[in-house]
């Protein structure tokens, strides 16, 4: 292909790279490779590198997780996704790179607007995501070390990184001095984003990925997951408690009239009582008097 053309270079932009790997321009990177209809490339200082193919295991994960963001702008929308398709560029001064995150969030502060009919950022991400892949030791050490190593310096705030395994998840943010440092789960397995106020998730549901339902009772959830589902549990909730207290009003007075009527019958059954003995003292008199008669 005209595009390519094969260089020998004694310093590879990326150490997994041959040094007699395919060296095409930028320029032609554009043109040619980011719209590529049969595989995804990302260009590395002039070295193409293909994004691997995910198993199973990662596109459950990665459905997961983008709906839990879909759900958490539905009721804060403060950013954007960026698909896996779309790319940014990252000048790193000593490098240049073209990256398309599995994942990515792009705030609407971000002080490049990201637009509609895009199809590249122009701008840095704020938060990139990446699931993965660990075919190769090297699929392995880009997404671990090379491009956490570029995402800090071209100053992503955040930097997730999930392992349907586990055994590389990691996350982390951007410090002061411009480096990364790991956002550190709570004693409680929670991971609370720094650049997404109430955005929050449990490790042990990133990697179960529990039905959706299941977590609106969960108070690190309520915040913002099928809010439309527990306003539609608030709402029974709320009847089944209106009922329940119509429930205790009807047998309150159904208790109150049945005390009116127990006193109404005591009353009836004094006065009778005392008709009663009325009339055994009216007997007693009469009685008297027949004996004074006597």
């Amino acid at each position: 292909m005209d595009a390519l053309r094969i260089v020998k270079k004694d310093s590879p932009a990326h150490p997994s790279l041959s040094k007699e790997a395919p060296w095409v321009s930028e320029e032609i990177y554009w043109k040619d490779f980011y719209e590529h209809p049969d595989c995804q490339y990302e260009w590395n200082n002039g070295y193409l590198e293909e994004k691997p193919m995910a198993d199973l295991l990662s596109i459950v994960m990665y459905r997961w997780f983008l709906q839990l963001l879909e759900e958490y702008f539905k009721v804060f929308p403060v950013a954007q996704i960026m698909g896996l398709e779309m790319g940014f560029r990252l000048d790193l001064g000593d490098n240049v790179t073209i990256r398309k995150p599995d994942l990515a969030v792009i705030l609407h502060s971000n002080p490049v607007e990201g637009k509609p009919l895009d199809r590249s950022f122009h701008g840095i991400c704020d938060i990139c995501i990446e699931f993965l892949s660990d075919s190769t030791r090297g699929e392995v050490e880009r997404d671990t070390v090379f491009k956490k190593e570029e995402y800090a310096k071209a100053g992503v705030a955040e930097y997730y990184i999930l392992d349907r395994l586990g055994n590389h998840t990691a996350f982390y943010r951007l410090d002061e001095q411009g480096v990364y440092e790991p956002l550190d789960a709570t004693g409680q397995g929670v991971i609370h984003s720094r650049v997404l106020n109430h955005f929050a998730f449990r490790l042990e549901h990133l990697e179960g990925q529990p039905p959706f339902e299941t977590l609106v009772n969960d108070p690190i959830y309520q915040p913002f997951v099928l809010k439309s589902l527990q306003e539609e549990q608030r709402q029974k909730e709320q009847e089944r408690r209106q009922k329940e207290e119509a429930l205790q009003r009807e047998e309150q007075e159904r208790r109150q009239k049945e005390e009116a009527l127990q006193r109404e019958e005591q009353a009836r059954r004094q006065k009778e009582e005392a008709l009663q003995r009325e009339e055994q003292a009216l007997a007693e008199i009469e009685r008297l008097r027949a004996l004074l008669k006597k």
